[in-house]
């Protein structure tokens, strides 16, 4: 069912209800129908009959914590009707934030001049900023209504720096990059303070002016050294930019005031790896987000410096090796067949993100597991590896020296190299991401097994597999990388450079 005709049985349902006098069902149809198509002029005159209900049919839409969308924008637009647009739009906004794409400020009361006058700047520039760390950059159009208000309210109150500062914000994302300068330099101008700098400064950066860019970054680090996420913001410009050595400086500035910022880790990590290629850097950038879980918001460094990168983040070109040698074993039961489906997948994030996500696999028996690899499920991709995968979940607190799970996965290691070899390889090598105790062990087994295969057909996706095995020595990881650089297969075009090609069939 296309959006437009999702949005007419929910609109016919909330005017039978209407008709049936059952206002508090016709409250529920009428914010789906806004979650399909907010700016649909028929919803809102099924919206106006509510209104015209004693008290506005506001208690029909109440805003608690996990209001939908739906629920939040009908609320708003009743405000509105009831001549407090100003107390609508923060609801509209945070509808907007929870769903960016959708068209809920595409109607006439926010495009009103008379709300960016009523509405006290300060809570618009509260607005703004909530908004803003809702969405990415660029933002969808969606959010031009927004930056009308801001326009408005700039015009009746020029001089309010934090409005002009997420007014700032907000136009960048959009697009507007002029803009963006102008107001966050007038914002600066007015109240100098370090978040007006950093505005400003992201103004100039994706307008493309990197010096002035810079400098309004340096003088937001005068006006608070202490803010060492300034610091990783230059450092990441610099890097952006080619001026990679400078990057470090300030990363090396940041980390000698607080060698665990995680905005400074983070950063340090991902650049110098970017510097030299060496893949400890990002292991050891695991294992501090594994010893500080509770950082001070989301990073992706990990993620995106393994995007597209054999078997960090997906399975490679060279991994389409025979079936090869199953371990005897009865047919898996139908529970394990149907949490294998459940995780698995050709991709992963990185290494770590693989081994979490193979985690309802821990309910499965090694017996099933072990079945799941004689006899894999023809529409599961890449069962092997999961299976293998959820091999590692088994005992996870024995020590890994002497534990179930490493004797299980080094029993499917030896042999021609096939899937299941490739795939208990895979599953060693995450173990040594995830368990620092293990890697030496590790290290020392995909050695040797690549000595072993190093003339024999296949020895390409190990090689692959030893560049992603952390604490490889440096002759071995010489002699992976001088065997990947025979010439591959053709790769498919798409969004992802590696060619997946573990799908059953």
């Amino acid at each position: 069912m296309d959006v437009r005709r999702a949005a007419d049985r929910a609109l016919e349902q909330a005017r039978s209800a209407l008709a049936a006098d059952q206002p508090e069902k016709a409250a529920d149809h009428l914010a789906g129908a806004l979650a399909h198509a907010p700016a649909l002029p028929e919803v809102h005159e099924v919206l106006g009959r509510l209104a015209a209900r004693p008290g506005g049919g506001l208690d029909l839409f109440r805003a608690g914590p996990h209001a939908s969308p739906g629920r939040l924008a009908a609320r708003a637009h009743l405000l509105a009707a009831a001549g407090r647009p100003e107390d609508g739009l923060p609801l509209l906004a945070a509808a907007s934030g929870q769903a960016p794409i959708g068209d809920w400020a595409g109607i006439p009361w926010v495009a009103e001049p008379a709300l960016g006058v009523r509405i006290d700047p300060g809570l618009l520039a509260q607005v703004l900023m909530r908004l803003c760390t809702r969405v990415g950059e660029p933002a969808p159009p969606t959010l031009r209504p927004y930056l009308t208000v801001a326009r408005h309210a700039v015009a009746a109150y020029p001089e309010h720096a934090m409005l002009l500062g997420a007014g700032s914000a907000l136009a960048r994302r959009v697009g507007e990059h002029e803009l963006a300068v102008d107001w966050a330099a007038r914002g600066s101008r007015v109240r100098p303070s370090k978040l007006g700098e950093i505005w400003l400064g992201y103004a100039y950066r994706s307008a493309g002016r990197l010096p002035e860019a810079l400098a309004a970054l340096r003088r937001a680090v005068a006006h608070d050294p202490d803010d060492l996420s300034v610091y990783a913001d230059i450092a990441g410009t610099l890097a952006d930019n080619g001026r990679l050595d400078d990057a470090l400086s300030w990363v090396d500035r940041a980390l000698e005031r607080d060698p665990d910022y995680d905005c400074a880790v983070h950063t340090a990590h991902r650049l110098r790896h970017r510097a030299d290629g060496d893949l400890m850097h990002l292991v050891r950038l695991a294992d501090y987000i594994r010893d500080h879980p509770d950082e001070s918001h989301e990073h992706t460094d990990l993620a995106d410096c393994c995007r597209d990168t054999s078997w960090l983040s997906g399975i490679p070109a060279s991994a389409s090796l025979p079936r090869g040698h199953a371990p005897a074993s009865d047919e898996p039961g139908d529970e394990a067949v149907r949490r294998l489906r459940q995780v698995a997948a050709l991709s992963w994030a990185h290494p770590p993100a693989a081994y979490d996500a193979a985690l309802p696999l821990i309910m499965v028996s090694p017996a099933d597991l072990m079945a799941l690899l004689a006899h894999p499920p023809a529409d599961v991709a890449a069962a092997e590896i999961w299976a293998c995968l959820g091999l590692l979940h088994q005992r996870p607190e024995e020590p890994w020296l002497d534990s179930e799970r490493r004797r299980m996965l080094l029993g499917l290691v030896d042999g021609a190299a096939d899937r299941v070899t490739e795939a208990a390889l895979f599953a060693l090598i995450v173990a040594a991401w995830i368990d620092p105790s293990a890697r030496a062990d590790v290290a020392e087994v995909v050695t040797a097994r690549l000595t072993e295969v190093a003339q024999r057909p296949g020895a390409r996706s190990f090689a692959e597999l030893a560049l992603a095995t952390p604490a490889l020595d440096v002759p071995t990881r010489q002699l992976a990388a001088a065997m990947t650089r025979v010439p591959a297969l053709p790769r498919q075009r798409g969004r992802s450079r590696l060619l997946l090609r573990w799908r059953r069939g």
